[in-house]
């Protein structure tokens, strides 16, 4: 197994904190079958929340998996608009992510579509002070216009 990373949105958007790729829930107690979300990064709390913890090595072999949970991330779908859920790690094709040189993170087979944070406004959530904040995630085009939304990096 790889060193827990976070998977973090380059541009902070509306909170100096970041968002990072995140289990709906809280921590331990996240809730698998809601999916994910972008939310606050934890690590400014000194370390990566379980709830935001990827293995680093099953990254490069294009698995978005949070081994705290057992489960990887997958697409509803290969369309736009697909959100992300989350179950067990299988060689399925709406699993399987590629984060390319230019942080974008693409869903393999269909590689025109990117891991998006949605615009607009954020929720609040029920902690964090100030409180955490929180957007949906879904597939949408890859496109220079959305690289606020759609450029990722990855830190230990």
């Amino acid at each position: 197994m790889g060193d827990a990373v976070e998977v973090y949105l380059l541009n902070q958007l509306d909170d100096y904190r970041g968002y990072c790729i995140d289990i709906k829930g809280y921590k331990s107690k996240a809730k698998i079958s809601k999916g994910l979300q972008a939310h606050t990064c934890y690590s400014y709390q000194g370390k990566i929340a379980i709830d935001q913890g990827f293995d680093a090595l099953k990254l490069i072999k294009n698995k978005f998996f949070l081994p705290a949970f057992n489960v990887c991330m997958e697409a509803v779908s290969a369309g736009v608009a697909a959100n992300m859920r989350l179950s067990q790690c299988r060689d399925r094709k709406f699993q399987e992510f590629e984060l390319d040189e230019k942080g974008r993170i693409h869903l393999i087979s269909n590689l025109k579509l990117c891991l998006t944070v949605a615009q607009g406004q954020s929720k609040k959530g029920g902690g964090g002070s100030p409180v955490h904040l929180m957007r949906n995630l879904t597939l949408e085009h890859c496109s220079e216009t959305l690289n606020h939304f759609q450029i990722w990096g990855v830190r230990k």
